[in-house]
């Protein structure tokens, strides 16, 4: 798993990272907003930004996970990431993503998961792939169920982020449940 394929989707292409991409996640992940609403470490500085993704990288090599840099088909423009971390052993995909302030509520986290579920079920043969998100970030769950993931329940105060507790809800996907979707 050392060389991720290139997902296209309409608007989207979804690639593997380059540590060059470091100013752009230090850029768009760095903004509070954007991490109010995800799992990313913050502040994310420019040596935080290179970590992260050299981390991401590592993981992939070892076979533990997939990300992809989320750009626009149309510029190249990196706008987000999306990934799967992977436990091989269970056949399970832990999906997260997030995207840069100024391309929400646009579609394009609906398009990105779209491409990256047909990816694990269909490319990695996932058995299941489920996506943890903060009761504090609805889009998030409105996105999952755009997908077709089933919410499966919420974790109480699961979540420390900027000094408050946090509920976590919790969707996830089975194979079968994809394949019975009608799209695919």
């Amino acid at each position: 798993m050392n060389i991720l394929p290139t997902l296209n989707t309409g608007r989207l292409v979804l690639r593997q990272f380059e540590v060059t991409d470091a100013e752009v996640v230090h850029r768009l992940a760095g903004s509070k907003d954007v991490a109010a609403g995800t799992f990313l470490p913050h502040p994310m500085d420019r040596q935080a930004a290179h970590d992260w993704i050299t981390e991401r990288l590592k993981n992939q090599a070892a076979g533990m996970g997939v990300t992809f840099a989320i750009s626009l088909a149309k510029s190249g423009e990196v706008i987000g990431s999306i990934g799967l971390e992977i436990v091989a052993e269970h056949e399970q995909g832990r999906l997260s993503y997030w995207l840069g302030s100024a391309y929400w509520n646009q579609g394009y986290g609906t398009e990105a998961v779209t491409a990256l579920v047909d990816y694990g079920f269909l490319s990695l043969k996932l058995h299941r792939i489920y996506a943890p998100h903060f009761h504090t970030n609805p889009a998030s769950g409105r996105v999952l169920q755009k997908v077709g993931m089933t919410h499966e329940g919420r974790l109480r105060e699961h979540y420390l982020r900027f000094g408050r507790r946090i509920d976590v809800e919790l969707y996830g996907m089975l194979r079968d449940e994809f394949f019975k979707g009608g799209s695919r």
